[in-house]
Order: structure tokens, then C-alpha cells, then sequence
């Protein structure tokens, strides 16, 4: 298919786009607190995984998955969380994003729950050694730490994870039909101009 120019048949103003979907409940819109009540302190605390949204300056966007055991993110206080940055690939995706732009977007899971709690706030990039010794996992404390002040927390209806039976084991394809990650990767190698060296 050759390129299309989505900017012929655009949305280009909120007053368009609520003729289209129309304005939310007034419970939807009051659901937003700008603390870490103890309802959604729970929920963090039990969460292994979620994923954080950063921007540069410029506004180009990255989303990232973080996996850590339960509790692994500390909640400091109603109005501040720490998140570990462990030893990874060094790309530091979203840590390079927000020394240009603080403003990050958090989306907490946990498994078997359809609901999901998502935290927006500002980050900073921390080294402070009493908080990162806290947060030690396998003996050691992470590198980094992802300090954030918290804005706004609401839970999101459960319908995408619903709808996509995410955690519903019978509609996992067969691990035969995945893609293979290492394929992928090998292929934007090659993309990229890079020379696989053959072992």
C-alpha cells in the first residue's frame, strides 16, 4: 500500500472530536486524584510490571516495560514514588527523555486483573544512596533511581484487557506462531547496515 497522507480527512480540534465521541460522565472526570491514596498504594505494591511513557523535548515519544518483583517501586509517600532503574541494555531510553522533559506517564498491572491504575507526574533522575539502598534486589541496589512527583492516579476500566483476553491462557497462540525476537532484532541489524559476525 503506498503511503497515505493522514492529514486529508484529520481531526484537528476538540470541539470536532467531541461531535464524534461525545463528553464523559461526570464520574469519569471526578475519578482523578492527585495523590497515592491507600487503595492505589496497594495496587503499586502489588504490581510486577507496568509501563512508563516519557517525551523529549522535541515531543518524540517512548514507552518502555518495567518488570520488577511486587513492591519493587517504592511509594515514599501520598505524593511521591521511586521507581529502581536495575542494570539493563544501557539504552536509558526514558531516563535520556526525561532530562529534557520531566513529564512521564506510569500504567501499573497486575495479573489476572482487568483494571489498571495509571499515575502521570514529573520525574527526576536520582542517586540518593539511603533511598536506592532500600531498593535492593539480589543484593544489590539499583544504578539509578526514578524519583516521581506525583499528579494525578486514577484506575481505567478493565475493557481493553477484557476485550483482548490478555490474560486468558486458552486464547494465547501457539508459541510456534510468535514472532521470533531474535529474527526481529537481526533483521534491524541488517536494516541498519550492521554485519551479523557468524559464531
Amino acid at each position: 500500500m503506498e503511503r497515505i497522507n493522514f492529514s486529508t480527512d484529520a481531526v484537528t480540534t476538540e470541539e470536532e472530536l467531541r461531535e464524534i465521541v461525545g463528553t464523559p460522565h461526570e464520574y469519569v472526570i471526578k475519578k482523578n486524584v492527585s495523590v497515592i491514596d491507600e487503595h492505589c498504594k496497594r495496587f503499586i505494591e502489588m504490581s510486577p510490571l507496568f509501563f512508563l511513557s516519557s517525551s523529549n523535548a522535541e515531543g518524540q515519544c517512548d514507552v518502555s516495560p518495567k518488570g520488577d518483583f511486587p513492591s519493587g517501586v517504592k511509594v515514599l509517600n501520598n505524593k511521591q514514588l521511586v521507581i529502581p532503574d536495575r542494570p539493563g541494555n544501557k539504552r536509558v531510553d526514558s531516563i535520556i527523555n526525561m532530562l529534557s522533559n520531566p513529564h512521564i506517564g506510569l500504567l501499573f498491572l497486575i495479573p489476572g486483573l482487568g483494571e489498571v491504575l495509571r499515575i502521570n507526574g514529573r520525574a527526576t533522575i536520582i542517586k540518593n544512596p539511603d533511598i536506592l539502598s532500600s531498593m535492593t534486589f539480589k543484593g544489590k541496589p539499583p544504578l539509578l533511581g526514578i524519583g516521581v512527583d506525583v499528579e494525578e492516579c486514577f484506575i481505567h476500566c478493565p475493557r481493553a484487557l477484557k476485550q483482548s483476553k490478555a490474560w486468558d491462557t486458552d486464547s494465547w497462540p501457539d508459541k510456534a506462531d510468535l514472532p521470533s525476537s531474535l529474527e526481529i532484532f537481526h533483521a534491524a541489524l541488517q536494516h541498519n547496515g550492521v554485519e551479523l559476525v557468524k559464531k
